[in-house]
């Protein structure tokens, strides 16, 4: 055995690493042990656990591996302090990253991945964020990872030392630790492919499935993923552009002589019921985490009193669909009609940054005063970037705010109250005048940590601080909003929509949690239906060429969303949903899901949360893959302009 010393760093770097990961695993099943237990094997967590723990650990202990057999005795001193650090550095990005688990699971009902990625480049929103709203869990990932790095840096030097051993023995064992870690970090040696994330998914409960991997390799195949991150092809399956487009096509309810540019275009002219020599004004109000149950004209949670009342001046969309779980999903939809996919929103693309289709390019190509209203950063999520470059001249942010904060009530992480950006956008849609506009205004009050002024609600609940205070917030302020715009001359000439971008947390059982995606869509204005609920089946992909119908705009977009007002009882809802890289396409009460590198599964939705698994449909999976083709072919050939 003593010939075998020279093994022992690393074998301690992976009984180490297998002791975080176990340890972690078994604390979030008890946390979760009562969703968890319901999976029929959902103990098969642990031998996936280990499965992926395994793998990324064999990754780990390459150059380890490469240390302990190569690096000649007389350097054995340096070999020690290198390995050392890089062992210690490494299990302690372990621990760190399991000790954020919980915290980032209860949020997002998934392990660390890309979204956590991206929040690393706003620290500064971040990090007020946590300290207002998570100041225990700061404070305990901050102590554990002092008392972490202090005992690897103290006991390091005696687990990694590099101890000197016979060349006969070295070059024996070399191929075995070799073939070991190779086997290791591909995960099998009978599958064509190294396994990845999804063979972790055993059952139709995204977290129970999640639990069987670990964060540090849920963060890193989330980097590795970038790359191909708009590469629908590569995850879900290989189609045609043309059949993708075809297929995309037959749910539109357009005419074919009313598509404009070929048969690898969506392009095509809309026409309004009634056409207007002076067409409406447009605004659009993005609401912040508002999911259909919160509010109560939706059967929800009486949260939103204000919205509720103004449902019976209005157009109720009672079976609206987002496209996914975060802001600029929802921007991407309302903004721009374009299809969900498992790549990034083009708001934040590289390739989508200037003469991409925005209704803000149409309008403005049409007329319009062009804007974005936002009581934060514009630069957060690339949004400033990608509204200035596709078609909305004015950016009225924070910055602006600040100019004259005295005005205002409340500034808090996120930027100024909702209550201050009505009042804003109130001001500015005064200034018009005359002439023609479309504001595309975002809320962000409802977000944690939920921060509002004082005083003007009546609190749903103690603390202060929640989500359900904040809604009532968010509500309260969209009643001020219609408050003033009734007194002003603007309003009888303008369309509003009142719409979320997703809702709060996105959790549930299934694969997707379809009941967690509804949300509340309610447009007003002239000659808008008053008191009418639209109960057909739709996406918010929608949204936008039903708002240019009711402007009365005769125009040419490639738009693939439908104009609800023309779509008979004959003609079968519709809803996309992306939920991270699963892709959900539901026609009426069929759901046909795609996870990477998998076969599609289809289910019968008994409601939103009952999904019993049925027979796959070849075409239903097939229109659900042309969607995603149809989204990639578009942006990467440019395809997603005006005319």
């Amino acid at each position: 055995m003593k010939k075998l010393q020279f093994l022992k760093p690393l074998l301690n770097f992976v009984f180490i690493a297998l002791l975080i990961t176990t340890v972690s695993r078994i604390v979030l099943f008890l946390m979760y042990k009562e969703r968890v237990e319901v999976v029929e094997n959902y103990w098969e967590i642990f031998p996936v656990g280990l499965r992926f723990d395994l793998i990324l650990i064999s990754y780990l202990s390459f150059i380890p591996s490469l240390f302990l057999f190569l690096v000649p005795d007389k350097l054995a001193k340096y070999a020690s302090r290198f390995l050392t650090a890089y062992c210690v550095l490494f299990l302690f990005l372990i621990f760190f990253m399991e000790i954020v688990s919980p915290d980032f699971i209860n949020q997002y009902d998934t392990r660390p991945n890309k979204l956590f990625l991206e929040y690393l480049i706003y620290p500064k929103e971040v990090a007020t964020m946590l300290f207002k709203g998570r100041i225990w869990t700061v404070v305990a990932v901050v102590v554990l990872s002092i008392i972490a790095l202090c005992f690897g840096f103290k006991k390091g030097g005696r687990l990694f030392t590099v101890r000197p051993t016979e060349y006969k023995y070295m070059l024996l064992l070399f191929p075995l630790i070799g073939f070991f870690l190779f086997w290791g970090a591909r995960g099998s040696l009978t599958s064509k492919r190294p396994i990845n994330p999804s063979n972790a998914m055993f059952s139709n409960d995204q977290l129970t499935n999640c639990l069987g991997l670990n964060s540090t390799y849920t963060l890193f195949y989330a980097a590795y993923g970038l790359k191909n991150e708009v590469d629908a092809s590569k995850m879900y399956g290989k189609m045609d552009s043309e059949e993708a487009i075809t297929r995309v096509r037959k749910y539109m309810n357009v005419a074919d002589t009313d598509f404009t540019d070929g048969n690898l275009s969506l392009m095509h002219v809309q026409k309004p019921d009634t056409l207007l020599s002076r067409p409406y004004n447009l605004v659009i109000f993005l609401q912040e985490s508002l999911g259909a149950e919160f509010v109560g004209a939706l059967g929800g949670m009486p949260l939103t009193p204000e919205l509720d009342k103004l449902s019976k001046e209005g157009f109720l969309f009672t079976r609206l669909y987002s496209t996914g779980t975060r802001s600029v999903r929802g921007i991407e939809a309302v903004a721009t009609g374009f299809l969900p996919s498992p790549s990034e929103s083009v708001v934040k693309l590289s390739g989508a940054q200037t003469d991409f289709f925005t209704l803000g390019a149409l309008l403005k190509q049409a007329g319009y005063n062009t804007s974005f209203i936002y009581g934060g950063m514009a630069n957060f999520d690339n949004m400033g970037s990608f509204f200035n470059g596709n078609g909305f001249d004015n950016i009225i942010d924070e910055t602006v705010f600040d100019k004259d904060a005295t005005k205002y009530a409340f500034k808090g992480t996120w930027g100024y109250s909702d209550e201050d950006l009505v009042i804003k956008a109130n001001e500015y849609f005064k200034s018009m005048g005359d002439k023609p506009f479309f504001s595309f205004m975002f809320s962000s009050s409802n977000h944690d940590p939920f921060e509002f002024p004082d005083g003007r609600i009546e609190l749903y609940e103690q603390p202060k601080k929640t989500v359900h205070n904040a809604i009532k917030y968010a509500d309260f302020a969209i009643g001020k909003f219609f408050e003033l715009a009734k007194q002003e001359d603007y309003f009888k000439n303008t369309i509003f929509v009142v719409v979320a971008d997703h809702n709060t947390r996105t959790y549930g059982k299934n694969l997707v949690p379809i009941n967690k995606f509804r949300i509340p869509a309610l447009i007003l204005g002239p000659n808008v239906p008053q008191g009418v609920k639209c109960d057909k089946l739709s996406s918010q992909i929608d949204i936008p060429p039903t708002l240019l119908s009711m402007m009365g705009m005769k125009v040419e977009t490639p738009m693939a969303g439908r104009n609800v007002l023309e779509l008979s009882d004959s003609i079968a809802g519709r809803a996309i949903m992306q939920f991270y890289d699963i892709n959900a396409f539901r026609v009426e009460n069929k759901v046909v899901i795609m996870q990477p590198n998998k076969e599609p599964l289809q289910f019968e939705i008994k409601n939103d949360t009952t999904l019993v698994p049925m027979k796959l449909e070849t075409e239903l999976a097939k229109d659900a893959l042309g969607h995603v083709i149809a989204a990639d072919y578009m942006y990467k050939e440019k395809k997603y302009r005006l005319k």
